[in-house]
């Protein structure tokens, strides 16, 4: 099983099939907080359909094609993170992540994200990392711009959302630029 420690109480792990429960549980208590920005909660309806997310996502982990981890404190899931996909080809990546709204401001995000990033840049070799965040959720941005990405543009319309259009910045960071913060 994958796992990286992240400090005393926080790792990171590929989610299993027995985290389905957790996985349900910590969607359906932030539906409203998480899907304000993302169309995944309103797919999310039973613990099966959280089943079935991990099975697909350790399926692209097996073929190196992307996968999301658990971020963990504790026992308790907070959150989660990953490769989008990984594009071997052209060296580059885009990471994604979401936070339980009660785990907000305790650098979980941050602390994760640097793990991706110096695992896609030393240990995958590639160039290049995306990050995307709705235009106006302003803490999802805090991230890429605390670890120094570059702004490199806005696509409009990019998403229809519960019944409305969400813009979406994206950030980029090359190898050669990442300084640990």
């Amino acid at each position: 099983m994958f796992k990286y420690e992240v400090d005393d109480s926080t790792y990171l792990s590929l989610l299993e099939i027995k985290d389905a429960e957790k996985l349900y549980d910590l969607i359906d208590r932030n539906r409203d907080h998480i899907g304000k920005w993302l169309k995944f909660p309103s797919m999310t309806l039973t613990a099966d359909d959280s089943r079935t997310f991990i099975e697909r996502t350790r399926l692209r982990y097996a073929k190196d094609e992307g996968y999301w981890l658990g971020i963990w404190c504790g026992d308790q899931l907070v959150g989660s993170i990953g490769y989008l996909y990984l594009d071997h080809e052209n060296k580059k990546t885009e990471i994604g992540y979401w936070l339980g709204k009660e785990y907000e401001g305790k650098g979980f995000i941050t602390k994760a994200a640097k793990i991706l990033i110096n695992y896609a840049f030393e240990e995958l070799g590639l160039n290049k990392i995306e990050i995307g965040a709705a235009s106006d959720n302003i803490k999802s941005r805090a991230i890429p711009e605390k670890l120094g990405f570059k702004l490199e543009g806005e696509l409009r319309d990019y998403e229809y959302i519960n019944g409305r259009y969400i813009d979406r910045t994206i950030y980029g960071l090359k190898a050669n630029e990442w300084r640990i913060p």
